[in-house]
């Protein structure tokens, strides 16, 4: 990771905040966000284990912090280990979560899936199948259609029934026949084929298509999670397209919690599972729901709370505190991006955007503004160095990522002018709007962003509209988007296919509403190398097609990719086992592995 010189970053992203909160549109309150702080480790790693104890504690408390740490030797509820999370869920029913809300969090805890992403990082491991199926093993078929589970027998749900492959069955379909809104049922319906029962401990799956992506994207997500057949049944079974109430709030499943209490609002309450079939869990668990930043670090330095949902604006909070590790190492896989818009209907744009309707056609403007912006500002100013740079548009920690392509990780002013002089618009310039979402990182960066461009010889204004959420995400759902840029971050996926998918084809979710086909110089090269990569089981070949992607996509970016934002969190050193795997569904932690 390049450190830069962080002082110089910090006073540029103070200054930007200050002159952002004189632009009539702008209401962020950035100044939450950041810190200088230090670097953490640039090991790359994915998921880090703590035996507890160490930390940062080389400065002190600032002066007049009244927070009293407990007492030398006391461990604060020793049989429970209390999280502070950022915000509530809305569903705790894997068919009908949305993906990275915050009842994945619980879901993760109390149900299971057919095979689970290990502590070590990428890599698959045995869940509720005993092994991970391949071509070599036998359970995946030659012509990779067809998938088979051995269900691990001796497994009982929480309320005392036994695990078969009927439950597996019942539980995929019943996603698929759902089908929720804002839940992850496409992962199931835009795949799987046929889901069939063997005998009674083992399951097949058959797929429309072949497809190396299948087990890192479908059989993970947490909308595969096993629930109790009988559970359901008894409580109000399925019915297509409608929401179940009872699994809306009640958990039936086999993992090492067991759901005891969702008091709205409060807490959520889990006890040890005392017929897990696996590694049982410590400690009870209870997470308290919503505090804001203020209250979860001074719950932390108190004690009350073993571990909080932290990002980098915490650290200078905590950095200091008595008996307290910060955890700074690894990488989310949620790509902060700035979109830009290829499919913009005629007068829609902002009053004031001079831009034609197909500026962002010209690969020469896209790169320029790739090139333009100040990466070190906003990775070391506000990730506060907890963060690294990445390129299109496969995250570092996924199966694929390539270290030496190549990447936009500092500015080049000098190119953007040569670039945009070449495509017209220097030095006469041009007016453009980017919306962002009001007071966190993604406003940020949209800030670097106007400072990059605007610092350029080319009389070029960065309208930056700064919207509560909802009028953000009212924007980001329409289709054609009525705006030329946006900034927000990526979904998390635990495969490349979904990222490319998603992403970076021509033809898919982005792609249809961006317009990317107007703006690829080959179109259909890029689609058909994606395509070839999500069937290829040969992960070498996968790799070096994922390798020739991004070296594509350097040149032909679709996306300006501010950072990839590091792990961030806080936790007492009391804490024995502490674990963290971005892959693993926010604040990316398993409790069932922890003790005090």
């Amino acid at each position: 990771m390049t450190t830069g010189t962080k002082g110089a970053t910090r006073w540029r992203w103070l200054a930007m905040l200050l002159a952002f909160a004189m632009v009539a549109a702008a209401c962020t309150n950035a100044d939450d966000e950041g810190g200088d702080t230090t670097a953490p480790s640039d090991d790359g790693t994915t998921a880090t284990t703590s035996g507890g104890g160490g930390g940062d504690t080389t400065e002190p408390p600032s002066d007049g912090d009244t927070t009293e740490p407990p007492s030398d030797g006391e461990i604060k509820n020793p049989d429970l280990l209390v999280h502070a999370a950022d915000d509530e869920p809305l569903s705790l029913d894997p068919a009908g979560v949305e993906p990275g809300e915050g009842g994945e969090t619980v879901i993760l805890q109390v149900y299971e899936r057919l095979l689970e992403i290990g502590i070590e990082g990428p890599d698959l491991v045995p869940g509720l199948a005993t092994e991970v199926p391949s071509v070599d093993n036998g359970l995946i078929s030659e012509d990779g259609l067809t998938y088979t589970f051995p269900i691990r027998e001796g497994v009982t749900f929480h309320d005392g029934t036994d695990l078969t492959a009927e439950d597996v069955k019942y539980s995929w379909d019943r996603v698929m026949t759902m089908s929720l809104p804002e839940s992850a049922a496409d992962v199931l319906n835009d795949i799987v084929a046929e889901t069939r029962v063997v005998d009674d401990y083992t399951f097949e799956v058959d797929l429309q298509v072949a497809s190396a992506a299948f087990l890192n994207t479908a059989v993970v997500a947490m909308v595969s999670s096993i629930v109790s057949q009988d559970a359901v049944e008894a409580n109000g079974g399925i019915i297509e397209g409608e929401f179940n109430e009872f699994m809306q709030g009640d958990m039936v499943g086999t993992g090492a919690y067991a759901l005891t209490a969702w008091n709205r609002g409060e807490n959520i309450q889990m006890e040890v599972f005392d017929g897990y079939w696996g590694t049982p869990a410590n400690l009870d668990v209870r997470i308290d729901i919503g505090s804001t930043p203020d209250i979860r670090v001074l719950g932390l330095r108190a004690g009350d709370y073993d571990t909080i949902e932290a990002d980098p604006s915490f650290i200078d909070d905590i950095r200091g505190a008595e008996g307290v590790t910060i955890f700074g190492e690894g990488l989310t896989v949620e790509p902060i991006h700035v979109g830009f818009n290829l499919n913009i209907p005629e007068g829609v744009l902002p009053d004031g955007d001079t831009i034609p309707t197909d500026f962002f056609h010209d690969a020469r403007v896209r790169q320029a503004f790739n090139h333009a912006f100040d990466y070190e500002a906003f990775v070391n100013g506000a990730l506060g160095g907890f963060g690294d740079y990445n390129p299109h548009y496969i995250p570092q920690g996924i199966f694929g990522y390539d270290p030496d392509a190549p990447v936009y990780d500092a500015a080049d002013p000098d190119r953007a002018v040569e670039l945009l002089t070449e495509a017209g618009y220097c030095p006469d310039g041009f007016t453009v709007s980017v919306i962002t979402e009001e007071a966190n990182l993604f406003a940020v960066a949209a800030l670097v962003l106007k400072d990059s461009m605007e610092r350029l010889p080319c009389n070029i204004t960065i309208d930056v509209l700064a919207v509560a959420e909802a009028q953000f995400d009212d924007a980001h759902a329409q289709d054609p988007i009525e705006y030329a840029m946006w900034v927000k971050n990526a979904d998390p996926f635990a495969d490349p296919h979904s990222y490319m998918s998603s992403y970076q084809h021509p033809d898919g979710e982005w792609g249809e509403v961006h317009g990317f086909a107007n703006g690829y110089s080959d179109p259909e090269l890029i689609g058909e190398l994606i395509d070839a990569a999500e069937v290829e089981l040969d992960r070498t070949e996968r790799a070096a097609i994922y390798s020739e992607l991004q070296n594509l996509l350097y040149e032909d970016p679709m996306w300006l990719i501010a950072g990839q934002e590091g792990v961030v969190a806080a936790y007492r050193d009391w804490v024995q086992g502490w674990t963290a795997n971005p892959l693993w569904p926010r604040p990316s932690l398993k409790f069932a592995l922890m003790d005090k």
